[in-house]
């Protein structure tokens, strides 16, 4: 998925402050914006993360909610070919299905309930277009910062269907990491959770977690509340580090669905611009005119017929791009 804020440079949140209640952790509310995905014509997400206030969650750096989006009114996503480096593409889908084309010479589909990761640390390419059997389009789309030792890593594209798990009475897939005794197979550059969780109406759930993990919990539906604070849904409830256990309640009268990410501090100041993660300016300037002269470090995407042959990148800003970490 492509990054094409106006401004991709600038960073809007509107968070609410957080709040501790007796010995519960303090929650801060990420509140999403809106961002066309692939173009003015494409359908429209719900970015929660990156903010101004905070830029990761663990290494976890970018997370788009999209849908659910009826493709026959919106025309469903065709994002043309586009580069990555220095980060990992995790695509989830709660409906619909999605073809997925990159330069490691993958082409597969992504399917509800089926983790798609594919790894662009020097540099990678792909496209994604819904596919014909797609009346509704509904999941997430995350990125991942590699760590500094691994951001050259070759390209790479691994699938897996978590099983779903109950536990006490919450539907769990836990596609990266691990969770509720669930372990991912997956491997990654750093230690890493992300679960799907599926709460019936009124359940209230204890989890287990990681004390030096911080955490990110998306309310895809339902109305959750996330150690005590209520979260509607599209926003995302930051926990720090330090929780042994995550108290999630569903207080509304329908099933409520969450994304649960998290990961240590990621220790690591970043450059997030367009779809590229560096160290620095100089790296983003350098990967986006590899990019325009079409260099064989992104490598090149075969099959797709979309409306354009290549997505071109922005212009950069007029002043330089500054690092940006955790708290910030």
């Amino acid at each position: 998925m492509s990054n094409v804020e106006p401004s991709p440079a600038e960073l809007r949140c509107a968070d609410r402050a957080p709040r501790a209640a007796d010995d519960r952790p303090a929650v801060e509310i990420l509140t999403p914006r809106d961002v066309p995905l692939g173009g003015p014509r494409a359908i429209t997400v719900r970015r929660t993360l990156p903010q101004r206030s905070r830029s990761l969650i663990g290494a976890w750096c970018f997370v788009d909610h999209f849908g659910p989006t009826d493709v026959a009114v919106s025309g469903g996503m065709d994002v043309p070919p586009h580069p990555h480096t220095g980060l990992q593409t995790v695509s989830w889908l709660f409906s619909g299905e999605v073809e997925h084309r990159d330069s490691t010479g993958v082409h597969a589909l992504v399917r509800p309930g089926e983790l798609n990761l594919m790894t662009g640390g020097h540099g990678v390419c792909h496209s994604e277009v819904s596919t014909g059997a797609t009346t509704v389009l509904h999941g997430v789309q995350l990125w991942v910062a590699l760590p500094d030792a691994h951001r050259g890593a070759p390209r790479d594209f691994r699938s897996h269907v978590p099983e779903p798990l109950d536990h006490r009475g919450a539907t769990v897939r836990v596609f990266l990491g691990e969770l509720c005794g669930s372990r991912s197979p997956v491997p990654t550059f750093s230690r890493l959770l992300g679960a799907e969780l599926l709460l019936p109406p009124g359940a209230e759930l204890s989890l287990e977690v990681d004390p030096e993990f911080e955490h990110g919990v998306l309310v895809d539906t339902g109305g959750v509340d996330v150690a005590g604070e209520p979260v509607a849904a599209a926003e995302m409830a930051y926990v720090a580090p330090g929780a042994e256990q995550l108290a999630l309640a569903n207080s509304s009268r329908e099933p409520a669905r969450l994304i649960l990410l998290g990961g240590p501090p990621f220790g690591e100041e970043i450059v997030m611009w367009w779809n590229f993660v560096a160290r620095s300016h100089e790296e983003v300037v350098e990967a986006r005119t590899q990019w325009e002269a079409e260099s064989e470090r992104f490598g090149a995407v075969t099959g797709y017929t979309g409306r354009t042959r290549r997505l071109p990148a922005p212009q950069l800003p007029g002043l330089p791009l500054r690092p940006r970490g955790s708290a910030r």
